[in-house]
């Protein structure tokens, strides 16, 4: 089992604590230092006043959080959880992905989406109903702009006639890609696409919001997962990664300690399930308390793991 921090860069209210290079910096060392995977953030480039009132986020953006975070950090991975693939042209998408595991040294875990905030779409002057096939797309065009070679292809709207993109991507034969959605349409895009499911916790009365299906319990997510990977098995696919947001918590959560005690507890069930990652959210009212908390996660979670 692996573990996943979130940056705290959706602090837009306290950017003094959490909106530095020296804040994005000692918070990924600390989790680099506790053991963790990976760090992570999220992409929400324009979000509607409503959804923020409602227990939505800001996000800095993404490339630009983790280039800080990797600088800072030598070994640990760098995650987008997640980026909304239809917000972004590919080809730019796989230009910054590609430079950020070069800077890296090879430390990208590209996690992608379809999104689901019709607002933010509409904001971005993005068609709506069509995300999820130009998301296919965009996973198509990324992959072959990553190859370093010389690309030829036609994907209305996209007219390629020799171009190539260099440098390549580190990791061979590009970063994992790791898709999130809990829909059978997205486990066929990991099996197509990609290295690694992201599905999440999802009560059946806000799945109709976050347009993905219910998932409220361990054997949910079991009965999933099996799902998942017989479908590589019989694609002729590697097992895909599975990293989830451990039940019962939330992005913008700060849990205490009773609360990672509990989570250490249940890391033989999220096993069982065939879960390789937990996305552990983290909060904190200011920086201190913030590097307490990762501290704390360390000593009750993973160092007791160990």
């Amino acid at each position: 089992m692996q573990f996943v921090l979130g940056l705290p860069t959706d602090k837009v209210h306290q950017p003094h604590e959490f909106l530095t290079a020296d804040a994005v910096a000692e918070v990924a060392q600390a989790a680099e230092a506790a053991g963790f995977g990976a760090v992570a953030v999220t992409d929400h480039p324009f979000p509607q006043d409503k959804w923020l009132a409602g227990g939505g986020h800001h996000a800095i953006d993404p490339m630009v959080a983790l280039s800080f975070a990797a600088a800072a950090t030598e070994v640990i991975r760098l995650m987008t959880n997640i980026y909304v693939l239809p917000y972004h042209n590919p080809f730019l998408t796989a230009r910054a992905i590609s430079s950020l595991d070069v800077l890296s040294g090879g430390r990208v875990v590209f996690g992608a989406a379809v999104g689901y905030l019709r607002s933010e779409f509409k904001a971005l002057g993005l068609d709506y109903e069509d995300r999820a096939a130009r998301t296919d797309q965009a996973l198509r065009l990324i992959t072959q702009a990553w190859s370093g070679e010389s690309v030829h292809t036609v994907d209305p709207p996209f007219v390629v006639e020799g171009h190539t993109m260099l440098p390549a991507p580190v990791q061979k034969p590009h970063p994992p890609i790791w898709i999130g959605g809990n829909s059978k349409r997205a486990m066929r895009r990991v099996v197509e696409f990609g290295e690694g499911w992201m599905p999440m916790p999802q009560p059946a009365g806000v799945s109709k919001l976050t347009r993905t299906p219910a998932l409220e319990t361990m054997d949910d997510l079991a009965e999933r997962v099996d799902m998942l990977r017989g479908m590589a098995t019989e694609a002729g696919r590697k097992r895909p990664d599975v990293c989830f947001v451990p039940f019962g918590m939330r992005m913008t959560d700060n849990p205490d300690h009773d609360t990672f005690s509990a989570l250490g507890e249940q890391l033989s069930e999220y096993e069982s399930a065939g879960v390789d990652w937990l996305s552990v959210p983290f909060s904190g009212s200011d920086r201190d308390s913030l590097l307490r908390s990762i501290e704390a996660f360390e000593k009750l979670v993973i160092r007791d793991r160990n």
